[in-house]
């Protein structure tokens, strides 16, 4: 029987949004692997919408997270408010600035962030039923108020937002963009993607270990 895995998705775009590249590296390394993908996202409002041409907030415009996720998932897309626990082996999250601006307040707050509250719920439940859970790019800003003191997560090299996800709970460890940081007491996986990665194929290389590697820890 093959494995189930969410996928959350924080919107269409790396500026706003998910990283476009990571999301699709993602559900076709799943897909590849014969697991099912099931896309999810939260039912709110973007926290703004980036001009992703001039890289300028597009003033007055407004865009829904879970429609614009929706063009991620060819339509094949469900409210994360809907998303049970019991349902899946996993959850995988890619990056992109909407995972710290629509399913967190990271990019506002920094370590003062606050979760999506149905993120949140989710999240940790299928953390404490010990399944596994994957995060890339800027998404393990979240691993503290997640998963609580003690998480190893990576971001890459960049110290200063290392830091600021250190202050919440979680600890550190330098990564290179074709590897994967493992926390097995917690059953996390991160990587860095585009944090490091200047092309797709280098972020490539270390989402496609991270999908192997949670896909591992659902045999058990």
């Amino acid at each position: 029987m093959s494995k189930k895995i969410a996928v959350i998705l924080s919107g269409c775009g790396v500026f706003d949004g998910s990283e476009i590249y990571e999301s699709v590296i993602t559900l076709l390394c799943l897909d590849r692997a014969g697991a099912e993908a099931q896309c999810f996202a939260p039912n709110i409002q973007q926290m703004h919408v980036i001009n992703h041409l001039t890289g300028e907030v597009a003033e007055g415009e407004s865009r829904q997270v879970l429609v614009e996720a929706a063009r991620l998932a060819r339509g094949e897309i469900k409210d994360l408010a809907d998303a049970k626990a019991e349902e899946f082996d996993a959850v995988i999250i890619p990056g992109g600035f909407g995972a710290a601006k629509n399913l967190c307040d990271f990019a506002v707050k920094g370590s003062d962030l606050s979760l999506n509250e149905d993120l949140a719920r989710f999240v940790q439940a299928v953390h404490q039923a010990d399944k596994p859970v994957g995060l890339m790019c800027i998404a393990p800003a979240m691993v503290g108020k997640l998963f609580g003191e003690g998480v190893h997560f990576t971001i890459g090299n960049d110290q200063e937002t290392a830091s600021a996800i250190e202050s919440t709970g979680g600890v550190h460890e330098p990564c290179p963009v074709n590897n994967i940081c493992i926390d097995g007491t917690n059953n996390v996986v991160t990587t860095p993607a585009y944090m490091l990665a200047s092309s797709i194929s280098e972020a490539a290389s270390g989402i496609e270990k991270l999908v192997a590697e949670v896909l591992a820890k659902t045999e058990g």
